[in-house]
């Protein structure tokens, strides 16, 4: 596993950093460190901020204030961009190639000697599981197919540092699990990770620690487990039944803050969900109905960005 107590230098640092596109104020005055082998989230709503921090940190786009450094360079310079791997949200890679021809393309244009970029190119294609189509050319394959060539063609060069905006938004089940895996496998190699992503439960699964952004301001920095449990009042009692109910029969019980339709389930929030488990239970006595699940739920990931957005929302 990557020491994550190194005394050298952030992966990233970013002090005071401002971007405004007109009168809007994208990025409002926001500071954090990214530790070098952490994978770190940057979670935010759409319109947060989250993107145009990492097109700043990537070199995509200038700040109007502040600083952002990329393993101690300025971000945007040459020696930033030559440690940096970088997979946007939509894939770019040249569809009248191959996915072979892109792949060598890109170790040709950060100087990796051939024999190198072959075989780290055939290891990273056969670990996506794109080896059998790299002769391919990009416009015949998926969606999937594509974002997992883009994340070849960030780590052939081998970088310091990756970072990813919204790696698998909108794929199959197999792509996002294919690199979702990869990441892992990268970051317990000691490679540092920002990965930006409005998914709650992939931030769970893959961060260290994540930062919340809102409106353009950091609202919480910390590991996933802290920021849930700092929710605690977002505890809750999940229910299904063998017939329906009513939510209002159920929002009645003693103890119910909130009632939440999940699917075939209701989600009922509470302070004491141990005294709500017996209430459950009466009351589906009482009803005639019979249990089909029941689980009391600690706070989510999600539960915390919302109720953390909200908080910095009342206050602003």
């Amino acid at each position: 596993m990557p020491d994550r107590g190194q005394t050298d230098g952030p992966a990233v640092e970013v002090r005071n950093l401002t971007k405004r596109y007109g009168q809007l104020v994208a990025v409002d005055g926001i500071s954090f460190e990214v530790r070098r082998g952490e994978l770190f989230g940057f979670l935010g709503p759409n319109g947060a901020g989250k993107t145009t921090t990492a097109r700043v940190l990537t070199g995509v786009i200038k700040a109007d204030a502040g600083a952002a450094l990329v393993m101690g360079a300025k971000a945007g310079s040459l020696k930033a961009k030559q440690t940096a791997g970088v997979v946007p949200e939509m894939a770019n890679a040249y569809t009248d190639l191959s996915g072979w021809d892109n792949l060598m393309l890109m170790a040709e244009l950060y100087g990796v000697p051939p024999a190198r970029a072959r075989e780290r190119g055939g290891g990273l294609l056969e670990a996506l599981g794109l080896l059998e189509r790299k002769d391919s050319l990009v416009k015949t394959y998926s969606k999937g197919m594509k974002q997992r060539l883009i994340l070849c063609m960030a780590l052939v060069s081998d970088p310091e540092v990756l970072f990813l905006d919204e790696p698998t938004s909108g794929l199959d089940v197999q792509s996002a699990r294919m690199i979702k895996d990869l990441l892992r496998s990268l970051n317990a190699g000691g490679k540092t990770i920002f990965l930006t992503t409005h998914d709650m439960d992939e931030a769970n699964q893959l961060c260290d620690r994540v930062a919340i952004i809102n409106e353009g301001k950091i609202v919480a920095i910390d590991a996933p487990e802290r920021l849930r449990m700092a929710t605690s009042g977002r505890q809750s009692v999940e229910v299904s039944f063998n017939d329906s109910v009513s939510p209002e029969s159920l929002a009645s019980l003693a103890g119910v803050n909130t009632v939440q339709k999940v699917g075939d389930k209701y989600r009922l929030y509470t302070d004491n969900p141990g005294d709500l488990v017996v209430a459950v239970v009466n009351h589906s006595c009482a009803a005639r109905l019979k249990v089909v699940s029941l689980n009391i739920l600690a706070p989510s990931l999600e539960d915390a960005f919302v109720t953390l957005t909200k908080k910095a929302a009342t206050h602003a």
